[in-house]
């Protein structure tokens, strides 16, 4: 930290996220710059204050400052907050690690990397190895568009660096956004990542209008799976009933804002999976995140019924609704 009383804190990454994020940061008193990497839409926001792509009816504030050079950006930054897709982050940070010693770290993905099975603090930790870095996570029930027009919502920052943790919390909180702390990087980041799987399955739900009873029970047996396998990884079960547990999956499921739930749907509606994504702006964590939750269970030993469902209709053109017939057709068990 530098020696001025309110961290400079830089966000990369001019997605949805990473404009609420920077947003959020200017609400809570602290100085932001976000780092967007196309510069033309860089020069939307900056000029007509409003994303070009996402956050539709949202005014971006006057004083957010906006680059597209991440290197003046982090010149000055206390505080690193990287809202990089996780297939991507490796290679974002990797590019920016030498500007990055002795910050913290704030990763905002929600994912897992297919090709190493880590989770994002683990990627940051890897690549920025004697960088004198402090990772944290943050995840939680936030869906950017609501978060972005200042409706209340909360998010966790997890992290084993507790002073670290506190320096983050203040830059993010304020009235309309609680932040709370936690030590189980480990579960934040699984029960982060494992929702999405179980969202895209909810919106297959929605669009073959199973009902609310099927909805209630597809994600109370989700968070089951997420936390057999995030338990087997090390994480407190107990941070799956929380915020970046529950709260998120319920978030994700429910709403028809998330970009996995509009995944499921449009595969119930017998859209191919190529043509969903074509459609969406911003990137479905869930859809890498399935293949590669599929392997982490299989390398861990943990069974994942509902995730090994979502990989067949994904990427080996199983139909959704013989999907659904085949979960309800497993044999019966003890809850």
């Amino acid at each position: 930290m530098s020696g001025h009383d309110i961290p400079r804190v830089t966000v990369i990454g001019g997605g949805a996220w990473g404009t609420t994020l920077a947003m959020l940061v200017l609400r809570a008193g602290s100085e932001c710059t976000l780092v967007v990497r196309d510069e033309a839409a860089c020069a939307v926001m900056a000029n007509k204050h409003r994303h070009p792509r996402s956050l539709p009816g949202v005014t971006l504030p006057e004083n957010l400052q906006m680059t597209s050079d991440a290197a003046s950006a982090l010149a000055n930054a206390d505080i690193v907050i990287l809202a990089i897709p996780t297939q991507k982050l490796r290679d974002g940070v990797a590019s920016l690690a030498g500007m990055l010693r002795g910050r913290i770290v704030v990763s905002a993905a929600k994912g897992i990397e297919v090709e190493t099975l880590k989770r994002p603090t683990e990627i940051l930790e890897e690549v920025l190895s004697g960088q004198g870095a402090s990772v944290c996570a943050l995840s939680g029930p936030n869906l950017a568009s609501e978060v972005a027009q200042g409706k209340p919502a909360t998010t966790v920052i997890a992290t084993r660096d507790a002073d670290a943790g506190n320096v983050v919390r203040r830059c993010l909180m304020s009235e309309s956004f609680r932040v709370y702390t936690s030590t189980d990087v480990t579960g934040v980041e699984i029960g982060g990542a494992l929702k999405n799987i179980i969202a895209i399955g909810a919106g297959i739900g929605d669009g073959l209008d199973a009902g609310d009873n099927a909805k209630a029970a597809f994600m109370t047996r989700g968070i089951a799976e997420i936390s057999r396998l995030g338990t087997a990884l090390g994480a407190n079960p107990l941070t799956f009933a929380g915020l970046s547990g529950i709260g998120d999956l319920i978030a994700t499921c429910s709403s028809r804002l998330s970009r996995n739930h509009r995944v499921g749907a449009g595969l119930a509606a017998g859209q191919s999976l190529a043509d969903v994504l074509a459609g969406m702006d911003e990137v479905a964590e869930g859809v890498d995140t399935t293949r590669a939750g599929r392997d982490l269970a299989a390398r861990a030993g943990v069974e994942m019924p509902i995730t090994e469902q979502m990989y067949r209709v994904l990427f080996e053109g199983k139909s959704p609704v013989d999907a659904v017939l085949d979960l309800m057709r497993r044999e019966p068990q003890g809850e």
